[in-house]
């Protein structure tokens, strides 16, 4: 008999199309339709609101470089879990995943869970607020759907990812059409005096932060995946990609 071994690993059945699509599908997500209004309303003006954007989008931006060193660099997936467990020990490790499978995740899943129900359910709704126990059904339905879907097949969830990401990019450049069309078309009066009645306290600017920080969520999710990419050095290299993407749009 061998004395060897086998050690356990994961089908390697991402491409660099799923890899990217899985960063960009969850990034442009229900938080990048309903945080701009959040922002707006609590920074006070629409060019300090850009600020934020702008500025949200750049750490973004130089974290995912960062994320994508260490990936490159300790070839194993559970993203910050992994890389806390070598740096950190089990404990500090332990914590954190604690911590996020029981709070942090199922409250973010939530979250964009009850988003993206509110917009399914209000054209039947006309001009009245949709029930609320018919918006969590659908959101419960959502996250059910979606956990069999990934649950069945790594290719087959790879390509709803796809799918969902080409629809919510297109939506995306149409949403971006249409504003470029309403600037020649001369609506500027937002731009004039941009900065007017901006708030410059701590409160305001902390929060418009935070949903612009929640809205590019999702940029990290690659390297929990990084032992099913099939060249990570390549997937990696290219995880800046969406970002920069996003932040453009």
């Amino acid at each position: 008999m061998d004395d060897k071994t086998q050690k356990l690993s994961l089908r390697r059945e991402v491409g660099l199309v799923g890899a990217v699509s899985l960063i960009g599908g969850t990034m442009i997500g229900s938080g990048i339709f309903m945080s701009p209004q959040t922002v707006l309303s609590t920074i006070g003006s629409p060019g300090a609101s850009l600020v934020v954007w702008a500025c949200c989008g750049l750490l973004v931006i130089l974290a995912s470089f960062c994320y994508a060193e260490l990936g490159t660099v300790i070839r194993e997936s559970g993203g910050e879990y992994i890389y806390i467990l070598k740096t950190s020990g089990p404990v500090v490790a332990f914590l954190l995943i604690f911590s996020s499978v029981l709070f942090v995740r199922p409250a973010g899943i939530a979250g964009i869970a009850l988003s993206f129900a509110q917009y399914v359910v209000a054209p039947f709704y006309g001009d009245c607020p949709p029930p609320v126990l018919t918006v969590k059904c659908v959101a419960a339905a959502a996250i059910l759907v979606l956990a069999i879907v990934n649950c069945l097949n790594v290719r087959f969830s790879m390509s709803v990812q796809v799918f969902f990401m080409t629809v919510k990019v297109l939506a995306l450049v149409v949403i971006i059409i249409g504003g470029v069309v309403m600037l020649i078309r001369g609506n500027t009066g937002s731009f004039e005096d941009s900065f007017e009645n901006t708030n410059l306290g701590i409160n305001p600017i902390g929060i418009a932060f935070y949903q612009g920080l929640w809205s590019y969520d999702g940029w990290n999710n690659l390297n929990s995946a990084t032992e099913e990419l099939k060249r990570p050095e390549v997937s990696k290299r290219m995880e800046g990609f969406p970002l920069i993407t996003a932040l453009s749009c």
